[in-house]
Parts: structure tokens; C-alpha cells; sequence
């Protein structure tokens, strides 16, 4: 375990989440879906959440769902916009920055590689630029994938310092903007006093709200409303599912931790499933279909698609170690809750009820 300061201890993630209320935290990413879920809960803890990103598009309706345009200060900005960022930090001063913001589709990064790399690399660049211009940042908690891994289709999964790199472009840019990264924190940040910069891996995360193309639960949503076969184009590539407040919460275990200046657990963090929910995608259609109370899966392998990866997992190890950070939701409680706030939301329910109610379970199942 890692040195720490006299006195610190591992305790239960959501124990100082308090930390949160009256800091300025900006959030870049504001606007999709894992950024309007983690901008909601920030909101509810009582920071003052500023968030960066371009206006919510057609198929990410949850910012504006949440209403989050009432609740938060909102800029439209180009991550890829140096000036813009820079500007942005100068102005606001913030204490925490949780950078969520991505091209973050891998068959889109086929399709679009310039963008994809020109998001996740120079966009990652230019908000590290700003950081190290900043002074008031305590926190920086910098997102990256698990796809940063080179993926060897190992049985085991990835820690930390196993080797970065992937085959496409999605993948290359996250082990890119991860290698910068390491460029800033050993040249600006390791030494500078008063902030602690991480960066955090994820798995394959699902929640209720999530409407993007070529992702496996909107794919499943879309199908069942419309009453047609849930298509499913690799079904046995497993996945590691985590439903989006588990890395969420390892996110803001980490900022709590920087803010209160624990400066040993600078660098990277992996927040995955645990081993036994790691799985196929087949399993996770036929799961949604049961949740929902209808439907069909229809397997329909596309031997010209682009190259995904079959298997992939994290090794969580040094989070629940040394932070106390564990998954609370299985693999069946994932698929569950997160099928169960869709079909509460078609039935009229109020989204931001919904996203608290699940935000309130899941901190109970943490104590």
C-alpha cells in the first residue's frame, strides 16, 4: 500500500462525499450521459457544478431530461477550443475538475478518426494546458477508458501500469491522452503544491438516459418501444457492465481524496466490475428482454464490421485496496435498474426523481 499522511484512512467511499458541498467543480462533458448523471448527483451534494461542453445533441436528451440547464452553470464549449477552456478556468476558478469529455464510441472512430483523435488527444491536451494555468485546482480527475489497454485477450484483467496502446482509433487516442497525461504530471503537477491529479479507467457503463448510436442498451431500448428484435452483432464478446454510478462513485472517492490533499494516490485508477459480471452481450439483451417483460434477440454477426474486442476486464484491485472502493450493483441490479428507469420514464415518471431515487439506493446498498 502506497505511503500515506499521518492520520488517513481508508474508509467508505460515500463517507466524504460532504467534501463536495460549496466547491467549484467543473464538470467538462456536462452535457452526455455520464456527465449529466455525475453533474445531478454533484448538484444534490451541494457543489457549485460548472459544466463545459457542446450543447446536448439529438441523441443525448438526458441533460436537458434532467433539466440540468436550471441546476448547473453551463457553457457550450469546444474542448477542442484552447482559448475557449482557458478562458473558462480563469473565469470560474475551479477547485475540482472531473474531465469526462470524449469522442467516446469506438465504431464512430472508424467512421471519424480525425475527430476522435483531435477530441480525446488535443481536446485532453488543452485541458491539461488550462489546469497547469490554474492555480485554484485541487483535484483533477481526468477519465480516460479501459480501452486505453493494449488488448492482449487476456483471461486476467488489467491493472494499472499494463501496457497502453490499441488497435483502433477510439482505443489509440485513449492511451494517447493518457501518455500526455503522464508528460503533465511529471513535468507540472507531481510537484506543485496544493493539487493531486489522477486518471480513471471504466468499463462498458450503462444507465438509464444513455440514447447514443451503437451502444448495446439504447440498441436494446429502441428495439423493445418499437416492438421489434433486439439485433446483437457479437454476442459472445464479453464486456465489463457496471451501471454508471459505480465508476461515478470512484470518481468522486477520488476527488474527496485529492481535495483533502491525499497526494499518494496520484496516478491512474481502475474502477471495473467485479470478475463474475463480466459478460457476453448476449447475455445482456436477453436480461434487458426479461426486465422489460417482452421482446426478442436476434443474433446477427456482420463479418465486415470494424475489429472490437472479444474479451476485456479490469483489475480493480488498488481501488478497493487503497481507496475503499468496491462495485455495489451486480451484474443483474446493472441491467435491472437501468431497464427498470426507462420503463419508468415511458410510464411518466419524472427523470430527475428517477436518477435520485437510483442515487439514493445506491448509497444505501454503500453502507
Amino acid at each position: 500500500m502506497p505511503a500515506r499522511r499521518p492520520g488517513w484512512r481508508v474508509a467508505d467511499t460515500m463517507a466524504d462525499f460532504p467534501i463536495f458541498k460549496g466547491r467549484r467543480v467543473l464538470v467538462t462533458g456536462s452535457t452526455g450521459f455520464k456527465g449529466s448523471w455525475l453533474c445531478t448527483w454533484l448538484a444534490d451534494l451541494g457543489a457549485e457544478v460548472t459544466g463545459l461542453a457542446l450543447p446536448p445533441q439529438a441523441d443525448a436528451p438526458l441533460f436537458d431530461q434532467l433539466r440540468l440547464a436550471e441546476r448547473i452553470d453551463q457553457h457550450d464549449i469546444d474542448i477542442r477550443d484552447f482559448g475557449a477552456v482557458a478562458a473558462l478556468l480563469d473565469r470560474t476558478q475551479p477547485e475540482v475538475i472531473i474531465h469526462l469529455a470524449a469522442q467516446a464510441l469506438v465504431r464512430r472512430s472508424y467512421a471519424e478518426p480525425l475527430e476522435t483523435f483531435h477530441t480525446n488527444v488535443s481536446g485532453g491536451i488543452n485541458l491539461l494546458e488550462a489546469v497547469r494555468l490554474t492555480p485554484s485546482v485541487s483535484a483533477l480527475v481526468f477519465i480516460t477508458s479501459d480501452k486505453c489497454y493494449r488488448n492482449m485477450e487476456w483471461e486476467r484483467g488489467y491493472h494499472e501500469d499494463d501496457l497502453l496502446g490499441g488497435p483502433d482509433p477510439y482505443s489509440a487516442s485513449k492511451g494517447a491522452a493518457e501518455l500526455v497525461f503522464t508528460g503533465y504530471q511529471e513535468s507540472f503537477f507531481r510537484g506543485r503544491d496544493g493539487l493531486v491529479a489522477t486518471t480513471a479507467r471504466a468499463g462498458n457503463v450503462i444507465g438509464g438516459g444513455d440514447m447514443s448510436a451503437d451502444r448495446i442498451v439504447p440498441d436494446c431500448i429502441r428495439a423493445l418501444r418499437a416492438g421489434n428484435a433486439i439485433i446483437v452483432r457479437n454476442p459472445v464478446a464479453t464486456r465489463p457492465w457496471q451501471h454508471v454510478l459505480e465508476p461515478l462513485s470512484g470518481y468522486l472517492t477520488l476527488a474527496a481524496r485529492q481535495l483533502a490533499g491525499d497526494t499518494a494516490i496520484a496516478g491512474a485508477w481502475n474502477f471495473g466490475p467485479d470478475p463474475e459480471n463480466v459478460r457476453p452481450v448476449r447475455e445482456l439483451a436477453e436480461t434487458a428482454v426479461d426486465v422489460w417483460g417482452s421482446g426478442t434477440v436476434r443474433i446477427q454477426q456482420d463479418p465486415n464490421a470494424p475489429h472490437e474486442a472479444t474479451l476485456l476486464m479490469l483489475d480493480s484491485t488498488k481501488a478497493k485496496r487503497d481507496l475503499g472502493w468496491h462495485p455495489r450493483w451486480d451484474f443483474t441490479t446493472g441491467v435491472t435498474r437501468t431497464i427498470e428507469w426507462y420503463k419508468a420514464c415511458d410510464g411518466g415518471a419524472d427523470p430527475i426523481d428517477l436518477c435520485r431515487r437510483q442515487i439514493a439506493e445506491y448509497e444505501k446498498a454503500a453502507g
